[in-house]
């Protein structure tokens, strides 16, 4: 079979005899350099290079680049050429990690250490404190420098990113648990929250949500309890606001208007079309469905079915952005423009009240 493999075209029948025997070995690949027509680049596992070792003597008498299987220690991608020498049949054979590269193939590529030494890396910075209510700013005296872990940030995060988490689950201590960043964003939307898989559980509240680089991107806050996977943390951008807030304020200020708001896309633009001819030409903006009765929106002269286009000046693409915008700038008069019925343009100005945890 192998002769018949490997002519007329010695290089391309090399391959389709790896293939072939991958079938029944596996954990091989292969691919071919454009720089020279003998360099060829071989993946190959320990079993199929048992094999191959085993059957020298065909594949010197057959293949007519004998070296082509050469492997390196642990059997990893590596570029051979038709004169690399045949190594040692037991090179594999050496014990893990031994000369063995661990770090990843590309920038962003998860390694064979990548989560332990991300781990490693933001570890030594988690402690461990009950508490019987929400979020503080903690201020540690201590004669003998303490860890600290590096923030990094959240707004980087694309969906399917690695990440990990760091806590006591359960009295449980120094525990890592690992998954993706889940949530997808559906429509353009950013949102308030990390949703990602890695299993949280009680304890875990306040711990970090760390990359592959080791960098804080996230507080973990919760779970869903009736579902497996649905985890979620406070992305880090926002945690780094509140926390200077409380050194500023000594507590989390949060500006309210009394709107309900939603975000537009192209999709809900046209829907809204349909149903209403009358609705606003716009491309993007926030919709305000409700009017909250008494509040400083209502004062302002909100109406439901206003479309925010512009906040304090800037153009709005988004519910966060008015948000970003406000920040903690309760008292602060902001001037709003919002577009009605048949394109008609209105200019508001509201003035924020703080926000009543009790309302």
């Amino acid at each position: 079979m192998f002769r018949r493999l490997l002519t007329p075209r010695p290089c391309r029948s090399a391959a389709t005899g790896l293939l072939a025997l991958t079938a029944f070995y596996g954990g091989a690949a292969l691919a071919s350099s454009s720089s020279s027509s003998d360099d060829v680049a071989v993946s190959i596992s320990a079993p199929l290079w048992q094999f191959l070792s085993s059957t020298s003597e065909l594949f010197l008498r057959d293949f007519t680049l004998p070296s082509l299987f050469s492997s390196p220690p642990g059997g990893f991608f590596t570029r051979y050429s038709s004169t690399s020498p045949l190594p040692d049949s037991n090179s594999y054979r050496e014990p893990l990690g031994k000369n063995r590269n661990d770090a990843p193939c590309c920038p962003g590529c998860l390694g064979r250490n990548s989560i332990a030494e991300a781990a490693a890396a933001a570890g030594p910075a988690v402690v461990n404190i009950s508490v019987v209510q929400d979020i503080a700013v903690v201020k540690i005296q201590s004669k003998t420098p303490l860890p600290a872990a590096k923030l990094g940030s959240s707004s980087k995060l694309r969906p399917g990113d690695w990440v990990i988490a760091l806590g006591c689950p359960l009295s449980l201590q120094n525990t890592i648990t690992s998954g993706i960043v889940s949530d997808l964003g559906l429509g353009g939307v950013r949102r308030e929250y990390l949703q990602t898989d890695c299993a949280i559980n009680e304890g875990n509240s306040g711990g970090p949500l760390v990359n592959l680089d080791g960098e804080v991107v996230g507080v973990n806050i919760m779970k869903v309890a009736a579902a497996d996977g649905l985890s979620f943390a406070v992305p880090i951008d926002s945690v780094i606001k509140i926390v200077e807030q409380f050194r500023k304020n000594g507590r989390v200020v949060r500006p309210w208007l009394g709107l309900k708001m939603l975000d537009l896309n192209e999709m809900k633009i046209a829907q809204f079309k349909e149903k209403d001819a009358s609705f606003p030409d716009v491309v993007k903006g926030v919709l305000v469905p409700v009017v909250t009765p008494g509040s400083p929106a209502d004062r302002a002269g909100f109406r439901p079915g206003d479309v925010v286009v512009e906040f304090d000046g800037k153009p709005v693409g988004g519910i966060k952005e008015i948000v970003d915008t406000m920040e903690d700038q309760v008292g602060k008069p902001l001037k709003v423009l919002v577009k009605r019925a048949n394109n008609k343009s209105v200019a508001l100005t509201v003035v924020p009240e703080e926000a009543d945890i009790d309302r």
